[in-house]
């Protein structure tokens, strides 16, 4: 039995743009549900939930570098 060389797929990076933006809603929302959460909490769970609303913002920040060159990368081919 011959042995198949596995191929890869090839790079589709249509949609990208569209998956980073429903990340970043995502993610907003994901901040906005901590953020009515923290009305209930105190102490060490609130500087948890605190701490990772940052590295949310972080990601966002993240996401939007990667619509920009997504977005580039789509009008120049």
């Amino acid at each position: 039995m011959p042995h198949k060389q596995n191929k890869p797929k090839p790079d589709d990076r249509s949609d990208n743009v569209e998956k980073l933006q429903d990340m970043v809603q995502d993610t907003i929302q994901n901040i906005e549900k901590a953020h009515e959460t923290m009305q209930f909490t105190s102490g060490q769970e609130k500087e948890q939930i605190i701490a990772k609303n940052k590295r949310r913002e972080e990601a966002i920040e993240g996401f939007r570098k990667e619509i920009k060159d997504e977005y580039y990368h789509n009008q120049n081919d």
